[in-house]
């Protein structure tokens, strides 16, 4: 039994991959895939993955191009979520802040510096015409790190996965100011440079096993109840999620990644463009 690591966020995005192992799906293949939560997010999946700490990881686009072409030895294998990412833009409930042009010049909170959340505020600034250069961070690692910060006024606003925080918005702990859309498609299966060259023949088994369940994933009788009952969401909202997400079995293209790229460029979030042969399996 080939043993593989994964890691990915605790969110419902990632339910094909638990269904897969909890009915053996990998295990079928001579696979024993050993799934670890990260709440912190991307920017620690990203450390991860460059410190040879797991195998694969299901993350967010721009993080791992980033973290790639700061020297990342990683690769995206495939795309994984091909919808955007909706990300909710949140304050304390009790917030004076009421729009989004209000929340220029004050501090967001992020999980940490190449997460979602810090490189999700440039995109946002851009589309706000605000200065990205006077942008303020409090790193606060994860959502309950966001909680305390937005209640203790350590830091202004918080963008996160709008799905995930709504129990929290629900409970009026935050409060949701608008949504910020990625500009791209979302999350990505990446593996190490190391790992691909050793174990082909299982990376490949792996996406045959994903890719068949996340083909006939929303066709699973009454899994909207199934998600709402896991991760604790409304069952309209999962309902509402559903509709929106739609999964990938597919090479992420070349022109895909030059967009990505591009985008991070023009923020000034890398330094230079590289050649999508080592970014792209």
């Amino acid at each position: 039994m080939k043993k593989v690591k994964i890691i990915g966020v605790p969110e419902h995005f990632n339910m094909p991959w638990h269904l897969a192992i909890d009915e053996n799906a990998f295990k079928e293949r001579g696979i024993e895939l050993e799934w670890t939560d990260i709440p912190e997010g991307t920017g620690k999946m990203c450390q991860m993955l460059a410190d040879n700490e797991t195998d694969l990881a299901i993350i967010l686009t721009e993080g791992i191009v980033k973290s790639i072409t700061e020297g990342n030895p990683t690769k995206i294998v495939q795309e994984y979520i091909s919808s955007p990412l909706l990300w909710g833009i949140h304050v304390a409930a009790d917030s004076t802040y009421k729009k989004i042009s209000e929340l220029e010049n004050t501090k967001a909170a992020i999980s940490r510096f190449g997460s979602g959340s810090h490189l999700m505020a440039y995109v946002m600034a851009e589309k706000e015409n605000w200065n990205t250069e006077k942008l303020n961070f409090e790193v606060i690692n994860n959502l309950e790190g966001a909680v305390t910060a937005l209640t203790n006024n350590t830091a202004d606003f918080f963008m996160w996965e709008r799905f995930t925080t709504k129990p929290l918005v629900d409970n009026g702990t935050f409060r949701r100011i608008e949504d910020c859309p990625t500009p791209w498609p979302c999350f990505v299966v990446a593996a190490t440079d190391s790992f691909i060259a050793e174990n082909r023949s299982a990376l490949k088994h792996i996406l045959e096993v994903i890719n068949m369940y996340t083909e006939e994933f929303k066709t699973i009788p009454s899994i909207d109840k199934t998600l709402s009952n896991s991760y604790n969401q409304k069952l309209e909202d999962i309902k509402e999620w559903l509709s929106i997400t739609k999964w990938s079995q597919s090479k992420m293209e070349n022109k895909t990644l030059e967009n990505v790229q591009n985008s991070l460029l023009k923020l000034n979030l890398i330094s230079e463009k590289i050649n999508y042969k080592k970014i792209l399996y």
